[in-house]
């Protein structure tokens, strides 16, 4: 399994262009525990850039702890029971 660290490493890579066409979105993640910190995701003109550290002006910040995100992302989570149970 990837470290947190990792998963953000590789998050442009395996970024879909096609999956997020007219988007233009600021994501800020705020991941807790074991591996945490934050990063920033920035989505617009079919280009995904992310980047250590916090985002001037997110449109959105996403906080969990590094196992919930861990969890969401091998799928043993889904966003919307982390989101339902506060997670």
């Amino acid at each position: 399994m990837p470290t947190v660290k990792e998963t953000f490493d590789m998050m442009a890579s395996r970024f879909k262009p096609e999956k997020a066409a007219g988007v233009s979105v600021v994501i800020q993640y705020e991941i807790s525990g074991e591996g945490g910190g934050t990063w920033n995701a920035t989505v617009k003109d079919g280009k995904c850039a992310v980047a250590s550290g916090a985002a001037a002006s997110p449109s959105l910040t996403l906080t969990m702890s590094g196992q919930d995100w861990l969890d969401m992302l091998a799928g043993k989570l889904s966003g919307q029971m982390a989101f339902m149970s506060g997670k």
